[in-house]
């Protein structure tokens, strides 16, 4: 919908001596007139050619700015109660008035800003593609830009699980080369993803998760133990029952034997019995100048071991000295 609000009463007086000094001015077709260029005129034509990428509101804005007309944007409508929302936005250039409608805020000032275009230019064939962004393209979506994310809520949502949640366990890295490590928890399961970004991070573990329910029917509500089983965590009853070589070892073991590879045990035994491990060096020194780790163990429950020493290294084989004493006293509990 378009609407025209009322130039007024003849072009005269100061109003049109106003427009004269602005040297920019267009007499749109609509009004019964010709567009009559004067000195410096801009024209929205030449401006859209230039510029092809540029979207109406960029297009309007700088035609607003060179004729001293900066559009104005009102939010008429806007009806969020419904499975699709709608908005309704008006823009106003000078004497003119246009509305548009979309399905998001953008969308309809984009529409508005197209409107006021054409009747500027007074040319309807000008028609600039605005995408709506709940309707996306599929054929230009590469199957690595879904949303693995919004597709395990749905997931879950729809079994009657529990919403996945995200932690952030680590970053480190240089700074032109960061790398995030967040763990996805879902029910009593978890998984871990890397990226060069925390969204990347997410989506990563999403994607893992994902992966595991590939094989599940849409139609047909199931547990998530069902579905997983016990593969995506250890818990400390798959512990205590372990047959593993490395566990059992561990139980046995003093973890006193000096220039013992503590990291390189705790690796093993994580191999062995399905978790992963997470350093987090902290930035902060102790209380007596010492360097502080933290290691995180995806065991179900989650354990967070601190460690600390005289160096970065250090601090990460006491963590997971630390974490080795834990997983001994849980394995030897009946």
């Amino acid at each position: 919908m378009v609407r025209l609000a009322s130039i007024g009463p003849g072009l005269r007086g100061a109003w049109w001596q106003s427009k004269l000094a602005s040297a920019c001015f267009c007499f749109p077709a609509c009004f019964g007139m010709q567009s009559t260029p004067f000195s410096g005129f801009c024209s929205l034509g030449k401006m859209i050619t230039a510029k092809p990428g540029k979207t109406p509101i960029q297009v309007l804005h700088e035609y607003g700015m060179k004729t001293k007309n900066i559009p104005v944007y009102e939010c008429e409508r806007s009806d969020v109660q419904i499975h699709v929302p709608t908005f309704t936005f008006k823009v106003t250039v000078g004497d003119i008035t246009c509305t548009g409608e979309g399905t998001s805020k953008k969308l309809a000032k984009h529409r508005a800003a197209e409107a006021a275009i054409n009747i500027l230019k007074a040319n309807a064939s000008i028609c600039f593609a605005v995408p709506d962004p709940l309707m996306p393209d599929p054929s230009k979506q590469p199957k690595n830009q879904l949303n693995p994310i919004g597709s395990l809520q749905e997931l879950a949502i729809h079994h009657g699980w529990r919403l996945p949640e995200y932690t952030l366990s680590q970053e480190g890295g240089p700074a032109h080369k960061r790398e995030y490590t967040t763990i996805c928890r879902l029910e009593s399961f978890m998984e871990t993803g890397k990226g060069a970004s925390k969204k990347q991070a997410k989506r990563n573990a999403a994607e893992k998760f994902l992966a595991k329910f590939s094989n599940i029917s849409p139609e047909n509500h199931i547990s998530l133990t069902n579905v997983v089983g016990h593969s995506l965590g250890c818990t400390w009853h798959s512990l205590r029952n372990s047959p593993g070589e490395k566990i059992n070892l561990l139980k046995r073991s003093l973890l006193s034997i000096p220039n013992t590879d503590y990291i390189q045990l705790l690796s093993e035994i994580a191999k062995e019995q399905g978790f992963n491990i997470t350093y987090l060096d902290i930035e902060e020194l102790s209380a007596n100048g010492q360097y502080q780790c933290l290691a995180e163990l995806s065991t179900s429950p989650i354990t967070v071991c601190h460690g600390s020493g005289i160096s970065c290294g250090n601090a990460q084989s006491d963590a997971a000295h630390n974490a080795l004493q834990y997983l001994k006293i849980i394995a030897e509990r009946k």
